[in-house]
Order: C-alpha cells, then sequence, then structure tokens
C-alpha cells in the first residue's frame, strides 16, 4: 500500500501544475491531441429510484459488515489522487480511477478517450510496442516525456470510458455459460466467440469479459491493467513501466520510485489493485427505470429487430464466496463476446480480438453513459444502432425498417435500461 494519498481531487489544478503536463504542440506531430485535464469527482449518488433500489454507486445489496468495509476502503482507493512520489506516470493518462470513471457517480463512464494505434499491412496488425503502442499515455511527469504518436502508425482508434456497475456480477458468469453461448447456433449471420485470455493474476487462460475488446478476464487483473497504463502506478502482477515511445534511456532518467509502486499491506494482504477490484466487485448493478406500456412494447420490438441476440437480457452467475454474487440474474443485456463488427471495429487487435472484434457491450445503465459506441462518436441512441455493421446488419436493416412509432418504442425501452 502507498503512503503518500490524497483522498480529495481538490489539489488537481496545483498536481497538473507541478507535473508541469505538457499539452500537444505543433510540433507534437498530426495525431497529437490536446492535453486533457482529468474531470473533477462528481456526486456520489444520483437521487434514490422510486421503487427504494440501489442508486448508481451502491454497493450490492445485504452486504456483511466486512465487504461493506471492504466497499468503503475500495471507494477511498478509487477516489485516491496519485502524486509522482506514490508512484504516478512517469508517463501516464490520468491521476485516479474516478477521473475516467465517475459519471454518474463512482464506477460510471465518462466522455475522457482514450488513443490507440498501431500499423496494419495487409491485415496484420502490428501494435508497435518498441514505440510504445499500443495506448498512447497523454501526460508525463516531464514535459520531455509525452508521447506521440509514431510515423509508423496508419491506425488510430478512440475508446471512451466504460461504466463499471456490476461489474462483480459480470465476473461470477461461469466461463462455460459464456462458451455455451457461443457455441450456439444464431440467427441471421450472427456467431460471437469467447474469448480466451490469460488472467495475469491467476495465470489461468480464462475467457475475457472486461474492456472494449473482453482483454481481461478477472476484476484484479483488470485494475492491475488500469493502475500501470492510465496511471503508470506498477504492481506485483504489472511490474515493468512503460517507458515513452519506447525511450528506456528517458525512462531511467525520471523514473525515480522502485518498482512495484503498490505494495501489498502486510496486515490486509492486499494492495491498491486489490481494494480497487473490491470496489468494482462489490459495486451493485444499474436499477431499472420506469416500466411503462410503451416500455414493454419496445422490448418486443428489441426482441423482434434481433437485438437480443447479441444484447442477450440476462445470464445467471455461478457460485461465490459472496452471497450476494452467488446464483443471480444478471441483467445485462450483452453476451459478453466478441462480434466480427465489420467498419465498426476499431481496427486495434488486442489479447483474443481482431481487428473488426469487439465486446458486445451491456446495456444496463445506458440511460446514464452517452455518448455511445466505444469511441463515443454516436450523440443519440438511433444513430448508435444505426452505425452498426459487420454480424449486426440485419438486425440493423430492420431497425431502419420500422415505422417511427416502434422506433420510439424501442426507444423508451432502451432508456429504461
Amino acid at each position: 500500500m502507498k503512503t503518500n494519498r490524497t483522498p480529495g481531487l481538490c489539489l488537481i489544478p496545483a498536481l497538473l501544475a507541478t507535473l508541469q503536463l505538457h499539452a500537444g504542440s505543433p510540433e507534437a506531430g498530426p495525431h497529437q491531441q490536446p492535453a486533457r485535464r482529468p474531470h473533477p469527482v462528481p456526486p456520489t449518488h444520483l437521487p434514490a429510484s422510486s421503487a427504494g433500489q440501489p442508486r448508481l454507486g451502491d454497493p450490492l445489496p445485504s452486504l456483511p459488515p466486512a465487504l461493506l468495509s471492504a466497499f468503503a476502503v475500495g471507494l477511498e482507493e478509487f477516489n485516491n489522487v496519485e502524486t509522482p512520489e506514490g508512484g504516478l506516470g512517469p508517463i501516464f493518462n490520468n491521476v485516479s480511477c474516478v477521473s475516467c470513471h465517475g459519471a454518474p457517480s463512482p464506477g460510471g463512464a465518462s466522455t475522457i478517450n482514450v488513443t490507440r494505434f498501431g500499423r496494419s499491412v495487409r491485415g496484420v496488425f502490428d501494435p508497435l510496442e518498441a514505440l510504445g503502442g499500443s495506448l498512447l499515455q497523454d501526460f508525463a511527469i516531464d514535459p520531455s516525456g509525452q508521447e506521440r504518436i509514431p510515423r509508423e502508425a496508419n491506425v488510430v482508434a478512440r475508446r471512451q470510458s466504460t461504466p463499471l456497475y456490476g461489474s462483480g456480477l459480470i465476473e461470477a458468469i461461469p466461463d462455460s455459460v459464456l462458451i455455451q453461448n457461443a457455441q450456439r447456433v444464431k440467427p441471421d449471420g450472427v456467431r460471437g466467440r469467447a474469448a480466451r485470455v490469460v488472467d495475469v493474476a491467476t495465470g489461468q487462460t480464462k475467457v475475457g469479459r472486461f474492456g472494449w475488446k473482453c482483454q481481461q478476464a478477472t476484476l484484479l487483473s483488470f485494475s492491475g491493467d488500469a493502475y500501470l497504463n492510465e496511471m503508470g502506478v506498477t504492481s506485483r502482477l504489472f511490474p515493468v513501466e512503460n517507458a515513452p515511445n519506447g525511450d528506456g534511456a528517458w525512462l531511467a532518467q525520471f523514473d525515480a520510485t522502485a518498482d512495484p509502486e503498490d505494495a501489498v499491506d502486510p496486515v490486509t494482504g492486499k494492495g491498491d489493485i486489490d481494494n480497487a477490484a473490491d470496489f468494482m466487485r462489490l459495486l451493485a448493478a444499474p436499477a431499472r427505470g420506469r416500466i411503462t406500456p410503451s416500455v414493454r412494447q419496445g422490448e418486443a420490438v428489441f426482441q423482434q429487430v434481433g437485438c437480443a441476440v447479441c444484447h442477450v437480457p440476462t445470464l445467471m452467475t455461478g457460485p461465490s464466496a459472496v452471497q450476494a454474487l452467488a446464483h443471480q440474474p444478471v441483467n445485462l443485456y450483452s453476451d459478453l463476446l466478441l462480434h466480427d463488427m465489420g467498419s465498426l471495429g476499431d481496427g486495434i487487435a488486442q489479447a483474443d480480438a481482431g481487428p473488426r472484434d469487439m465486446r458486445t457491450p451491456p446495456l444496463w445503465g445506458l440511460r446514464a453513459s452517452a455518448p455511445y459506441l466505444h469511441d463515443g462518436r454516436a450523440k443519440s441512441l438511433d444513430e448508435a444502432i444505426r452505425a452498426h455493421a459487420g454480424e449486426a446488419t440485419v438486425s440493423r436493416d430492420r431497425y431502419n425498417r420500422l415505422m417511427p412509432f416502434q422506433k420510439g418504442q424501442l426507444m423508451d425501452f432502451l432508456n429504461s435500461l
């Protein structure tokens, strides 16, 4: 556990000034994006729903005191502002988890995008790892370490942060459930496959389910990956720092904190990545909004169009040491599989996913997660649906043929999730 902690985000402007964060300049090259400042912490909760259901940002219902305490410790870590003395950087995208996962509450989404890049030649993708790829870090503790998209890159993609509500329920869905669903014969040319990834936390091959490319299988690995690649904090799972555009000499000069920077507390047996994973694991799923007759009719349209083939309404968890996660329905509206999305793919190959493959994003909480699609290009749900391609082409075309009142019913349904 690091000892340099800043519990609030009010010091961000001073912190960023201290870091001398380097905004993009004309010399940065044609792909360089302007520097972004982290967002302030939003309110922790939305108003309680009329049905008394959990609010966005609440823990799972009926947790025992020990797990409620773990949730609170995890929430504190999720809000914690990293500093260079505590391991921030030397290159990074933001200073806290909540900076990118804070709307409308901690654990939510944001409009912040990260940049991925690489090189594609005759259909073969190279992440250009030797040049710092495939993830670009926007900031550096010293301006001389500012990363730039290398000239060799001919693929550049943007990805926005995803909401984390109900992540523990998603983690508790057995691999076998996802594999069986992948093997099921589906209509309209839809296939879908389970991503097979080596889980860093366990060393085992598991079914990936977190991230736009299903690149992580467990929340602990997801947490460790984010601490390293988004905040530059090394841990027992990811002990090697990123060098800006692969420049090891610069890293040796400016990385003054011994690795791994996130040490395990001998009393609790946990590091910061464990506490952040606890918070995500114990975070309640989004509650449904008001269900009106139009919402029910819209759900029927959702089925008729074929959306539910990939956006599967409900999956079931398996056994879990946490009673609130064991044998529970997960109303996420996703199959958590990779699908060939054609022109909607981001061009980046990552883990088991090819350039055209994308995870079916869960739709629960959709009403609080605009803008839409992996890069936030769609400002409306209509625009997002019309952009579907690849395996979703037939369903998209059915949607385009709907009568206006049917589209209105479908939107009412989607906005109830």
